[in-house]
């Protein structure tokens, strides 16, 4: 069974207890996030497309404040207490939406707008946090090796995920479905304290030495003010490039996501059966980001290697809406959003993660967090302001897919050169290579 499992992941003997949890930790995370998603997104229709640009801004402006927070709590307390905790924090606020909706019998508007900014804060914040934790743990070796097997425990828990709800939301009702998530959560706080105990035992981070004596590690709290991590974005053009890359990827997904609130009430009639059809969409496509996951991902990124990987989603966002330009048809929307989606989960994500790996412990927490959160919700916010915009100038699907194209393929470019900037940082080729 070793021998198989060390095949399977392409672990080293003293790494495969290490990627084991780092496989159940992402696992339970994205199970316990899936399984709120649909329960989030028929929220997000039940608000309205209109105004769903507000719930956005809501979500931007927590980000906004939770920032700096997060930097706060960073200076203070050492890593190796503070990620259990804040999942704690997680669990705790899930904890609070079961009781009102237990007291209430019913969701009103201000607990969907509320549910759909929490979920939303969460999802950005707590996987940021899982992927820090992942850049601190292993070298970029390490991650080529090691990321995709690790992926896919996300990727099948985001499978899990709407399997459960979409299977038990109309037996047991959405406020259940809030408790499930929040033992899965329970789960997170397990893996992560093993591979605490795993990192004190090996040295495998090839930045900072595991020494509580020193007190470095996990031991250690990060330096630098609250604001280092915005600091560190504006300084840097590496920092900056993945922040062009990231917010060319948010306004085109909230593009997408916005057309679907906009078509699919008009097709699919009643709330429990929109969360069903969205549970199933999700299955769909964590299935097939399994499948690259389990078998190509990494054959991908160490023989075409990181330019292509992210080079991938911007080509297919660029046919995609194209093709959605010329067809804005339900199927059409769903099968572009299942495609585009599982290549950003299967693909494009892990391979943008390993981009981290070559900073130093300060920037994997602080200057990663600013980006995956708020750089992030920013994108977010101003793209459903965007799309609004656009709407209330009297543009349909079709005319906002063709806006769309430019914008796909200024995102090719910014990840062409970024994937370039990648290599050279990681040693794949010289600075100055042609």
């Amino acid at each position: 069974m070793q021998s198989l499992l060390l095949k399977k992941t392409r672990a080293q003997p003293h790494e495969l207890g290490a990627v084991l949890w780092a496989f159940v930790y992402f696992f339970a995370l994205l199970a316990g996030y899936y399984v709120l998603r649909p329960l989030r997104d028929e929220m997000g229709m039940q608000i309205g497309a209109a105004k769903l640009q507000e719930s956005f801004t809501g979500v931007f402006l927590t980000m906004l404040a939770v920032a700096p927070l997060f930097g706060w709590l960073n200076q203070r307390v050492a890593r190796r207490t503070l990620l259990p905790w804040l999942y704690g924090f997680f669990i705790v606020n899930l904890l609070g939406f079961y009781t009102v909706l237990e007291a209430r019998g019913e969701q009103g508007p201000l607990v969907a707008r509320a549910f759909f900014v929490w979920v939303s804060v969460f999802n950005l914040f707590a996987i940021s946090v899982f992927w820090s934790f992942m850049a601190d743990l292993f070298t970029t070796e390490q991650a080529k090796r090691l990321y995709g097997f690790i992926a896919a425990g996300g990727t099948l828990g985001a499978l899990t995920g709407p399997l459960i709800t979409a299977g038990l939301v109309t037996l047991l009702g959405p406020k259940h479905l809030v408790l499930v998530s929040a033992g899965l959560l329970g789960v997170v706080i397990l893996a992560i304290f093993r591979l605490r105990a795993w990192a004190l035992r090996w040295s495998v981070q090839h930045h900072v030495v595991r020494d509580e004596s020193k007190g470095k590690g996990e031991t250690e709290v990060l330096r630098g003010s609250i604001w280092s991590g915005l600091i560190d974005v504006a300084r840097s053009p590496y920092l900056r490039g993945i922040c062009w890359f990231l917010l060319s990827y948010a306004l085109l997904s909230t593009f997408l996501y916005f057309q679907s609130a906009d078509l699919l009430p008009k097709h699919v009639s009643g709330s429990g059966e929109r969360t069903r059809l969205l549970a199933q969409v999700d299955w769909l496509v964590n299935l097939i980001a399994l499948l690259f996951q389990l078998l190509a991902f990494n054959r991908v990124i160490e023989r075409l290697g990181i330019r292509f990987t992210l080079a991938a989603m911007p080509a297919v966002s660029l046919v995609g809406y194209a093709l959605l330009a010329v067809h804005p048809v339900i199927p059409v929307l769903v099968g572009f959003g299942v495609l585009r989606r599982a290549g950003e989960y299967a693909l494009s994500k892990p391979g943008r993660e390993t981009l981290f790996n070559v900073l130093p412990p300060d920037q994997k927490y602080k200057a990663k967090n600013v980006i995956d959160t708020l750089v992030h919700r920013t994108g977010d916010t101003a793209s459903a302001w965007v799309y609004s915009s656009l709407r209330a100038l009297g543009l349909g699907s079709a005319q906002i897919s063709w806006v769309a194209v430019p914008v796909a393929a200024a995102w090719l470019v910014v990840s062409l050169r970024l994937g370039r900037q990648a290599q050279a940082l990681q040693g794949e080729l010289k600075p100055n290579a042609p």
